[in-house]
């Protein structure tokens, strides 16, 4: 590597370090369907798997076995019926699925097992955990037609998973259930995986999708969703893949039922479960009830990211100088933009009530983060902030931005236009320009 390269990945591997922490010790349920496992880039998911492990992140798998069963059921002379997008399993099928997915797991932990010297799973020594794990119950009948064999999770052995998981084990779970009674059923992966997030109150319930994943209209990776918003989205756009559709219940319910946060990620992204856990932005979908990104108060611990943000701008003359101390006694004049948190943007209100007017000063975005209107949502959060506080008006003093601000209604003012007390702050040296707008 040639030194510019040398230090792009010394920047990477260093911003990744608060994620390695952050994951460190958690519970993260990872849902793939049997088309993973048959495409021949399987092996760097399960690498990437193996890396999660080494890095202390506790794991569950859940896979799926569509194809498996397509293909087991083919081979046997039957053939596949669904109602629902749920398969209806009968007697002669169900022996298919379990001949099925019961390869298929053998394959994935024969995966695991792997350790071959020059490769990224030597010394890994992974250990992995099956079982009964998930109780099932049969669907039964519903309008009219018997799913038979087919069923859904009754319940999830938490305490039993977590044992393994203590162990340092890494848990296997397939779509099959059992029932009390020693019965088999074919159960829905994705009903799997949430209700094991649920069971478990994991950290992180993470889908890796078929396609490029989750997109808008406009066909734009959607970053992130509230599950109402995620509900709309499934209500909304007939075109979503079925596989999109069945991980964004999933997904959908785990979030409302006590999982902080669940991911769709495509996984023909090479890397992508890398890239969503240990990057700021992702590769994915985020949904979660707390906002990704948010305009919020700033707080003491907000001062180091605050000044990062503007210290390039006060060395390039575009900011007066503003000390730590400063910062930390101004604190509650400012509001920043929090992207998980990492602060991208900010900006601060200085009221004069006697005046009925207030400053808006020191509104800056990162430079990484400058395209998407944030800085425009600042400058509404600021005014309105203002607003709130009965002002009549706000002024800015600029000697660069002059045009951003004219844009977005300010109009020039002269010095005497100011209160008194900030007229007598004056720096004229800078000859910053005034400019004001009503409220």
């Amino acid at each position: 590597m040639d030194d510019k390269q040398v230090q792009q990945y010394v920047d990477w591997f260093r911003s990744s370090a608060p994620y390695i922490h952050a994951h460190r010790g958690r519970t993260l349920v990872i849902l793939f369907g049997g088309e993973a496992e048959a495409d021949e880039s399987f092996a760097h998911l399960i690498h990437d798997i193996a890396l999660l492990d080494s890095l202390g992140v506790r794991l569950v798998l859940v896979h799926g076995a569509r194809p498996q069963i397509e293909q087991a059921l083919t081979a046997s002379g039957l053939e596949s019926h669904y109602y629902g997008g749920l398969r209806i399993t009968d007697e002669q099928g169900l022996t298919a699925v379990i001949n099925a997915v019961g390869s298929l797991r053998v394959r994935i932990e024969a995966l695991l097992s792997m350790g071959l010297a020059n490769s990224p799973m030597h010394g890994a020594r992974l250990r992995v955990a099956s079982g009964n794990f998930v109780t099932a119950r049969p669907l039964g009948v519903r309008d009219g037609v018997d799913f038979a064999h087919t069923g859904e999770v009754r319940r999830v052995d938490a305490e039993g998973i977590r044992q393994r998981l203590d162990d340092g084990n890494i848990v296997l779970l397939s779509c099959l259930g059992y029932s009390p009674t020693g019965e088999v059923f074919n159960l829905s992966a994705e009903d799997v995986a949430s209700a094991a997030a649920v069971a478990l109150q994991a950290d992180k319930l993470i889908s890796l999708v078929e396609g490029p994943g989750l997109l808008d209209r406009d066909q734009h990776l959607v970053q992130q969703l509230t599950p109402a918003e995620a509900e709309s989205t499934l209500t909304g756009q007939d075109s979503l893949p079925e596989d999109v559709q069945r991980q964004l219940v999933a997904a959908i319910h785990a979030c409302r039922h006590g999982v902080s946060r669940a991911h769709l990620v495509s996984r023909h992204v090479d890397g992508a479960l890398l890239q969503e856990l240990f990057t700021r932005d992702g590769a994915g979908t985020l949904i979660t009830s707390e906002r990704f990104e948010q305009l919020r108060p700033a707080q003491i611990d907000d001062v180091s990211g605050i000044l990062e943000i503007i210290a390039p701008l006060e060395q390039a003359g575009v900011m007066v100088r503003r000390s730590r101390e400063q910062i930390e006694l101004e604190i509650g004049h400012f509001t920043v933009i929090d992207r998980d948190g990492m602060v991208i943007g900010v900006g601060g209100l200085y009221p004069y009530p006697d005046d009925s007017i207030g400053e808006i000063a020191c509104v800056a975005v990162h430079p990484e983060y400058r395209r998407g209107g944030r800085g425009e949502e600042l400058l509404g959060r600021l005014t309105e902030q203002a607003r709130q506080q009965g002002l009549k008006s706000v002024f800015v003093l600029t000697t660069h931005t002059a045009h951003w601000f004219q844009e977005r209604g300010f109009e020039r003012a002269t010095l005497s236009a100011l209160p008194v007390a900030r007229q007598q702050l004056y720096n004229y040296q800078r000859n910053s320009k005034v400019f004001a707008r009503p409220l």
